[in-house]
């Protein structure tokens, strides 16, 4: 009994509280109900910055506001956006974004895996935008990473995660554990002083160096 107990309330404290935020009610009610249906995640009231683990914004287009909103969110943030251009999804990035979905993409189970994704560090961007920020205006010469270099294995590991892969997955296929993959990007997060793992990939990328 005392057992069972235990396990249920691992099976509690596993929980991902997530927050929606929305300016369309009914956008922000549907996002909810859905996340409601997964088991790994708890939707709590958008107005409760401390309880959210990972915020879920849902707008139009990337605006000022939006990139001051992400800002200042505590935690991790998913955006959620009608569309978006590159450089839209380059300023989301740098301004902290851990999650960029286009809202037609963003069904029930696409949704939950990004946010799960963000709670755990990860980030994920439509592979079509990271391979359009190849495009966008090269980094300055005050880059963090402008003359900077990777390591072989830095490179590879950043690679799968512009991919959108996320840390297990990578784990299998470069034949490291988990806990390697996370301390490689941690390093380059700490020695460049980049906010995550999406802004690690979005400046490297402007650096040329993926």
């Amino acid at each position: 009994m005392g057992a069972n107990m235990e396990q249920s309330c691992a099976v509690v404290r596993a929980l991902v509280p997530v927050a929606v935020v929305a300016r369309d009610p009914m956008l922000e009610a549907g996002a909810a109900s859905a996340l409601r249906g997964h088991p790994e995640l708890v939707v709590v009231p958008a107005d409760d910055a401390e309880a959210a683990h990972v915020t879920v914004v849902m707008v139009d287009e990337v605006d000022r506001a939006v990139l001051d909103l992400v800002r200042t969110r505590r935690g991790a943030v998913v955006l959620v956006v009608a569309d978006l251009t590159p450089a839209q999804a380059l300023h989301a990035v740098l301004s902290g974004v851990r999650g960029l979905l286009r809202r037609r993409d963003a069904g029930a189970e696409r949704l939950a895996r990004a946010v799960l994704a963000a709670a755990a560090g990860d980030c994920t961007v439509p592979p079509d935008l990271l391979d359009q920020l190849h495009g966008t205006e090269a980094a300055p010469s005050g880059s963090v990473l402008a003359g900077a270099g990777l390591s072989e294995r830095e490179r590879a590991v950043l690679s799968l995660v512009a991919e959108g892969h996320e840390t297990g997955e990578i784990a299998k296929k470069l034949c490291y554990s988990p806990r390697t993959v996370t301390t490689v990007v941690h390093d380059i997060t700490y020695r460049f002083r980049l906010r995550n793992r999406a802004h690690a990939v979005a400046y490297a990328l402007r650096a040329g160096l993926l």
